[in-house]
């Protein structure tokens, strides 16, 4: 059986290359896909997500607008300089002609989990306050969800926000902070696996195949995503990011993991580090043992990964 996923997204040029790899994926079900501030404000990532799934002939998919500002910190606007004005790559697709549904995203992902005990994996790929908002709903969401797989973090990488912090989670540290010691399970695919993926010209080019238009859509958007990479890391090419963590949702045998406690910084020249605990062993009361330990990813078969998400494209309409 498929595992069934809830997408909660800020798209996006990569969060639309990790829809399209999900949604071509036989291993997954798309459940829904919920919004969120991060790479563009919320608005424009209901409009994208709806417009994402009309691209993929998927409109039996619900897409739930979500919150519009981080838990207690201002929002500090979107990254127009990595994706576009549009989120995008700026390559004018087509307004949706589907609107999002009533519910809130954090609403939808509880009525979801509830409603399938034990079968809901949660895929927060944005900013992490949709998740934060739905365990205040119903906290008893943490014993109904199947998993929670997160695309942030930096364990020991530096950010990309500054040198201590990815940007999914220093867009929201305290959302961060409670998703991450809550009592449910975790795996952070962040940094320190994402950008040892490169997803180059010649790669991105070969997607491309005769009567495939998700391949050509994903180079189309790409190339503002490639330019970006240029002018701040020296290279033509991009680093995959929210792909590896649907990668990691099919393939996770790809990742070399390990166990340990994680407390996200909400304050300070640090905030929003995801620092980890390795050691392995607590003998002080109320230390970090006392939360749930994180899988957190470490390391990555970056070739094989690269594999897995070219033949699901290749595959896709």
């Amino acid at each position: 059986m498929p595992k069934k996923i809830i997408i909660d997204t800020d798209p996006g040029i990569d969060d639309a290359m990790a829809i399209l790899f999900a949604l071509a994926a036989p291993a997954l079900e798309v459940v829904g896909l919920t919004t969120i501030f991060g790479n563009v404000t919320t608005p424009v990532a209901t409009r994208n997500a709806l417009h994402l799934v009309e691209f993929a002939n998927a409109g039996h998919i619900p897409v739930a607008h979500g919150a519009e500002r981080p838990l207690h910190i201002p929002f500090r606007g979107p990254a127009a300089f990595v994706h576009g004005i549009d989120g995008l790559g700026d390559i004018a697709e087509p307004a949706p002609t589907n609107q999002a549904v009533t519910q809130s995203a954090a609403q939808f992902i509880v009525d979801a989990i509830m409603a399938n005990p034990g079968e809901i994996t949660l895929v927060p790929v944005g900013p992490l306050t949709n998740i934060a908002l739905a365990l205040m709903l119903e906290p008893r969401i943490v014993q109904n969800v199947a998993e929670v797989v997160v695309m942030g973090g930096a364990a020991t990488v530096n950010g990309n926000v500054n040198p201590a912090a990815e940007a999914n989670i220093y867009n929201d540290p305290h959302a961060a902070d409670v998703v991450f010691t809550a009592d449910w399970p975790v795996t952070m695919v962040g940094l320190d696996v994402t950008t040892k993926v490169v997803m180059d010209e010649p790669y991105l080019a070969a997607l491309c195949v005769p009567d495939r238009k998700t391949g050509a859509y994903i180079f189309d958007i790409c190339r503002f995503y490639l330019e970006f990479h240029e002018k701040v890391h020296q290279m033509y090419a991009a680093h995959t990011h929210d792909p590896s963590a649907i990668a990691y949702l099919i393939e996770p045998s790809l990742f070399q993991t390990q166990q340990g406690a994680i407390r996200v910084l909400t304050e300070g020249v640090a905030r929003g580090h995801t620092m980890m605990d390795r050691r392995g062993h607590w003998s002080r009361p109320n230390d970090w043992s006392i939360h749930r330990p994180v899988n957190v990813c470490l390391d990555v078969n970056a070739e094989g990964l690269l594999a897995l998400y070219r033949d699901h494209i290749l595959a896709a309409g």
